[in-house]
Order: structure tokens, then C-alpha cells, then sequence
């Protein structure tokens, strides 16, 4: 749990369990980046602690905002909730990030490559894709910054809420500047969007495959660290999660794979 929530009044308070990356920055210069260029995609800024405040004594950092209307996007999305998604995502990524923090992709590229020395030590289809990851890794030249975005950084598909017409984005705790081919990755990656044929989303960008592949076959990487075994989110998942992900990255890592 990165963070926890109280709402009161139609004001949402977020309070961050960690913020070694400044979580509470990052989300605060996001939603009022959006609330100014962007109103309605995201909740408005309200508040937020001050860290140097010590008057009352230590306490966790927490960002007040608006409560958005909608339901958690779930399962697999229809065409419509794709369409009204891939709406929302399109606003997101027109607007100028350059005031926001850059996302550290290096610290990504090093964080899997390191857990994934650890998986290679099983056996099975888990340890063959954290080899087979690895090796890819080691030839991985990096990803830089070719078309800057606003990058949410947190593509569950719980934060993204719909009314039934339009969907509102919320959790911004890891937004930044990023790339829009490493965005778009991630969202298709996401083990939540697994059941979602995202082929119409990503026929919206024009992005160069190649470049795409790359970028997914970082994410599903990443993914399969923290959800095989010992990893952070081993046990959120039914069994055989991290089985079907090795997989996934073994499907991925192969010449000529990637069609979402």
C-alpha cells in the first residue's frame, strides 16, 4: 500500500505511506498542471502538507483534492470505455510537462535488471523468462525522451474513472515527464488491462514498433519482479499469475512478437 484515503465532504486526503521519490511533489505539480490546461480530466488541488512543518511533530505528507465522479475501470473494456479512455489519455498527453519532474527510467531499467539476477536462480518457466529478460536487458541501449509527456506512471485501471461518458484520471503519486511510447507500453503492459484487446488505443499513436516492442518488453519485465516469486506483489495475484507473466515476456522477447 503506497498510500491511504479519506474522504470527507467531497474533499479526498491522501496520505503517502513512503515518498523517497517526493510522491506528494510529483502528484501536486501534476494535478495543478492538469486543473490549469486540462480541467476536469484530474481533481483539483486543494491542499497539501508543508515538510519542513514540524510543529506538531512528524507526521506523513498528504495532498487534499476534489472527489471525482465515476467507477473503477475493470476487466475487459468494451469498445467504448477504450475509445473513452483512449480520449482521456490523448488530453493527458497533449499538454507541456516540461514543469514536471523527469521520470527516472535508468532507476526502472536498473531496478528489473537487478531482481531479475535473482529469478534466474529457479527453475521453470519463471526462471527461463527471467533469463531470457535478462540477456535482452544486456543488450537494451536505454530510452530517451523523444516525444515528452505527461506520464501518469500508474496505468491501473482502477484510476481511471468512468460516468459512462467520459473518463477522469486520478493517482498521480509517480506522474512526470516521460516518453509517450514508454507511456503507452505501460498502459498495454499493465497486468490489469491483460483481459483488453488494446489494439484500437494503440493504432491512435503513432509510434514506432520497434521502439513499442522495447518498451513492453520493459514493462512485462518489470512486471514479472514484483509479481513472481519474493517480489513485492507476490501475493496479490491468484496462483499461476506469475507463471502466465513469464510467459507473456517469453512470448514478447521472441523476433517478430508484439502485437497488442
Amino acid at each position: 500500500m503506497t498510500h491511504t484515503v479519506e474522504i470527507d465532504d467531497a474533499v479526498l486526503t491522501k496520505r503517502y505511506a513512503s515518498w523517497s521519490r517526493d510522491e506528494p511533489g510529483r502528484e501536486w505539480a501534476a494535478l495543478n498542471l492538469l486543473s490549469q490546461h486540462a480541467p476536469g480530466l484530474a481533481p483539483i488541488p486543494l491542499d497539501r502538507s508543508r515538510l519542513d512543518d514540524t510543529s506538531s511533530g512528524p507526521c506523513r505528507p498528504w495532498v487534499s483534492m476534489t472527489v471525482l465522479p465515476g467507477r473503477p475501470l475493470n476487466g475487459s473494456l468494451t469498445r467504448a470505455r477504450l475509445d473513452a479512455l483512449a480520449d482521456a489519455v490523448t488530453t493527458l498527453w497533449s499538454i507541456d510537462p516540461h514543469d514536471l519532474p523527469l521520470i527516472d527510467t535508468p532507476a526502472l531499467v536498473e531496478r528489473t535488471r537487478t531482481a531479475l539476477a535473482s529469478l534466474r536462480t529457479g527453475a521453470g518457466v519463471i526462471a527461463d523468462a527471467a533469463t531470457a529478460a535478462a540477456v535482452w536487458l544486456e543488450s537494451f541501449t536505454g530510452f530517451d525522451v523523444r516525444d515528452p509527456v505527461v506520464a501518469h506512471g500508474d496505468p491501473n485501471l482502477a484510476n481511471y474513472l468512468s460516468d459512462g461518458n467520459r473518463i477522469r484520471i486520478v493517482d498521480f503519486e509517480d506522474a512526470g515527464l516521460g516518453d509517450r511510447t514508454l507511456e503507452l507500453a505501460n498502459l498495454v503492459e499493465h497486468l490489469s488491462g491483460r483481459p483488453t484487446d488494446w489494439s484500437s488505443v494503440v493504432r491512435r499513436f503513432d509510434v514506432d514498433p520497434d521502439r513499442f516492442l522495447a518498451a513492453r518488453c520493459l514493462w512485462a519485465a518489470f512486471w514479472l519482479t514484483l509479481i513472481a516469486p519474493g517480489g513485492p506483489s507476490a501475493d496479490r495475484n491468484p496462483p499461476g499469475t506469475a507463471e502466465g507473466q513469464a510467459r507473456r515476456v517469453l512470448e514478447l522477447i521472441r523476433p517478430g512478437a508484439g502485437a497488442p
